[in-house]
């Protein structure tokens, strides 16, 4: 690895989005990176979030001592619940800042991802969800750290830090890193869904143009499931517009699959369209101006986990919400 940036002042033209992995295993590493990150952001008048562990915001706190108060802190576990929620907090925090409201040229953000209590889908969804966070804020005003702490942490999550960021930090420096594996590469990311189940367990419904029986299937098989009322609107809701997107762009006809699968509900939507569409298809937030696009970026932010499968021989977006 190559040394080509530090954590302190990357220059008045430093533009777009920087975004490093820090992996530590303990906590004076874990404040030699993020102390000078905090503390210069603060001299540039740079806005700074740290969304971390409660002991590491103790820490944090601790260290910066009066300047604390100009960090906004948040606990991880309130922050990343979902991925695509997750990335829409994000953009709505450096718009806000930076945008024509805004004050601050540039935000920095310390944002230690949540892998205890994952299960093997969810943590695949959060690599994915690092991964694409160089494409969808690749024009952002934004530098972002990503602590992981190797002490607790499965190395396999680690291995993938290494993978999902182009730069790793090492107390006040960071380095490129040679593993990583930008969002858009060909085969890396790209995962092929798992078949559903065919042994009674899911409901089937193929549409065409009329949606209003796709609408009422879904409601009542999700609630038959063991949905809310309230979670099965959500649920219906997204369906609905992925199906609207499979009618217009995607062929014009298409299938819904539903079942159960523990404790999600889990529904593919499925189009006959030719697309060359990539997994990370409603993670990059839509221009106002775009006629397309917005229909899955409020899916992934309605939904606990969204996969994308783009063929060929169609399209199938997988929703996921749990009970």
């Amino acid at each position: 690895m190559t040394s080509d940036t530090t954590l302190s002042r990357p220059g008045s033209d430093a533009a777009g989005l920087i975004h490093q992995g820090l992996i530590y295993d303990t906590d004076e590493q874990f404040l030699d990176a993020t102390v000078p990150f905090c503390l210069d952001g603060l001299a540039c008048d740079d806005a700074v979030l740290a969304v971390t562990t409660p002991a590491n915001i103790d820490l944090l706190r601790q260290q910066l001592g009066d300047a604390s108060g100009d960090v906004e802190f948040i606990a991880a576990d309130q922050w990343y619940d979902a991925p695509g929620r997750t990335l829409a907090a994000y953009h709505r925090y450096v718009d806000q800042r930076t945008g024509d409201t805004g004050r601050h040229w540039r935000v920095r953000v310390i944002g230690e991802p949540v892998w205890h209590g994952r299960d093997a889908l969810e943590t695949t969804e959060w690599t994915r969800y690092e991964s694409v966070i160089n494409m969808a804020f690749a024009d952002c005003p934004a530098w972002i750290v990503c602590p992981y702490d190797a002490r607790v942490l499965p190395s396999p999550v680690v291995a993938d830090a290494r993978r999902t960021h182009p730069q790793l930090v090492t107390g006040p420096t960071a380095e490129s890193s040679v593993h990583y594996a930008a969002p858009a590469r060909d085969g890396v990311w790209h995962r092929e869904l798992t078949r559903p189940p065919q042994d009674g367990r899911e409901a089937v419904m193929r549409f065409g143009a009329d949606l209003t029986a796709v609408r009422t299937f879904v409601a009542n098989k999700a609630m038959a499931l063991g949905m809310s009322a309230t979670d099965a609107g959500r649920l219906t809701f997204a369906v609905n517009e992925v199906a609207t997107n499979a009618v217009q762009h995607g062929g014009g006809t298409g299938q819904v699959t539903l079942w159960r699968d523990g404790r999600r509900i889990v529904c593919d939507v499925t189009d006959s369209g030719s697309t060359t569409t990539g997994w990370y298809l409603g993670y990059l937030p839509p221009s106002p101006t775009q006629p397309r696009g917005h229909g899955l970026w409020a899916v992934r932010q309605l939904c606990d986990l969204t996969e994308v499968q783009a063929q060929q021989t169609g399209t199938t977006v997988r929703l996921h919400l749990t009970l």
